[in-house]
């Protein structure tokens, strides 16, 4: 049972309403996590501007989704960890690559050093040497490219926090955490 309020369509206000059709008309339902962001409408809102910003980048929808299952892993949320398998799913990653993406690596050597780097800007709060950003651009990543990875790091462990800050219902099929919580 989620520890945050999951705004439902019986409880949810005009506002929130609204999110949730943009929502379910773009992801043909609405996920449990977004429902618990739906008690500041603001908040959503904001989530779902940054999340559209994120989406329409140079990074492909794979490279996105390692990124992703890297950081659900490395911050043990167990929501996300379920939510971007299946979504990693949908968008061709193989078990394997699931696999390898969720212990911060990758069976593409490209994609490899973007989960790599994006791995060490979470756990060092930006905080990357220089010689980490030279292996980026030196794998074929623009600036624009790098930022976008920048971007969807603090996408991710935004939605790391509330996932695990909540407690929210897994309403995606359940996938089990590789290391304790």
């Amino acid at each position: 049972m989620s520890r945050i309020n999951v705004v439902t369509s019986d409880n949810a206000s005009t506002e929130q309403l609204e999110l949730f059709r943009a929502i379910q008309s773009q992801l043909g339902m609405v996920p449990n996590f977004l429902k618990v962001f739906a008690n500041s409408p603001a908040a959503l809102g904001a989530f779902l501007g940054l999340h559209s910003v994120a989406t329409q980048g140079s990074l492909d929808a794979q490279t996105k989704e390692r990124i992703a299952l890297a950081l659900a892993e490395q911050n043990a949320c167990e929501y996300c960890v379920s939510a971007h398998t299946a979504i990693g799913r949908k968008a061709g990653l193989s078990s394997a690559e699931i696999e390898a993406n969720r212990q911060g690596e990758s069976q593409d050597a490209r994609a490899a050093v973007a989960v790599k780097f994006a791995k060490s800007l979470a756990e060092n709060s930006g905080a990357v040497a220089t010689a980490e950003l030279l292996e980026v651009r030196a794998a074929g990543y623009s600036e624009s490219d790098i930022v976008e990875i920048i971007t969807h790091v603090g996408m991710n462990i935004l939605t790391n926090i509330l996932g695990k800050a909540s407690r929210v219902e897994i309403d995606f099929p359940k996938v089990e955490l590789k290391k304790a919580s």
